[in-house]
């Protein structure tokens, strides 16, 4: 019986893609996201001591080429990692998506799963933008970088249980935020709503990620669900961060602003 990865049509660049050495690269070099944290950390102090006397660059078309590669980007890979996890749960069930590994050796996934681990750096250059363009820097966006470079370096190497699910979400809530980035750079007027919406779908994909972790804490002694607790501990502790951190921005930034503004309004 054909295999259900093996149903799926996959272009020969994925299917030539060499995921055991990808693999073998990241258990010898995921430490490697440390040493990419605390440079990361440097430029943006060095940046913004740099940037505090100096006019704000405006920087609008290399923004907009920037997350318009990271939309493209995102949006591809959301819809070949979806369509895996698609069909793995109308083929197999929800038990079986959660605890699949095939994904990071998949045909149609594996260079999308090497490929979004890998990513993590590069996305480090949004804050650059920031810097430079001498906007808010709040704790959640930086903070929100650095542990996703390390947990996502650190996971790839083990190919844990859940890992389809983590890494299809982000894409598809990034192939959004990457396009509402583009159209903001590119001059757009887009609706606040969609801004609100993107902020609630990275709450979703908190309390998605969670409710995936809570499965695997449940399952992770079938033979067929592999992670270890270490794993699924760090999990849980960065998906609640982010969640708490999600909720505040959201409060803080359309709810409570819009009660600012109404106040404002009748006075």
């Amino acid at each position: 019986m054909m295999k259900m990865n093996e149903s799926l049509h996959a272009f020969d660049f994925e299917r030539q893609f060499n995921d055991r050495a990808a693999q073998e690269w990241f258990e010898q070099n995921w430490g490697a996201a440390f040493v990419l944290s605390g440079v990361y950390v440097v430029v943006i102090f060095l940046g913004r001591v740099f940037m505090k006397d100096r006019q704000k660059l405006e920087l609008r078309k290399p923004l907009m080429l920037w997350s318009l590669s990271l939309a493209i980007f995102s949006i591809t890979g959301a819809m070949r990692t979806g369509w895996y996890m698609f069909n793995m749960v109308r083929s197999r069930g929800l038990q079986e998506s959660v605890c699949d590994t095939e994904f990071f050796g998949a045909p149609v996934s594996k260079f999308w799963a090497f490929a979004f681990t890998l990513s993590k750096a590069p996305e480090l250059g949004d804050t650059v933008f920031i810097v430079l363009r001498k906007q808010r820097l709040i704790f959640l966006h930086w903070y929100h970088h650095i542990t996703v470079l390390l947990y996502s370096w650190y996971t790839y190497k083990d190919r844990v249980a859940g890992g389809g699910w983590f890494m299809t979400m982000n894409y598809t809530v990034h192939a959004f935020m990457y396009s509402y980035y583009t159209a903001k750079a590119a001059g757009a007027c887009v609706p606040r709503p969609f801004a609100m919406l993107i902020t609630l779908m990275q709450i979703t994909q908190m309390l998605m990620g969670l409710s995936v972790l809570g499965l695997l804490y449940l399952w992770k002694h079938d033979i067929h669900c592999f992670s270890t607790m270490h794993n699924i501990i760090y999990a849980s502790v960065m998906y609640l961060s982010y969640l708490l951190l999600f909720l505040v921005f959201f409060y803080q930034s359309y709810l409570k602003r819009s009660g600012d503004e109404k106040r404002e309004k009748r006075e």
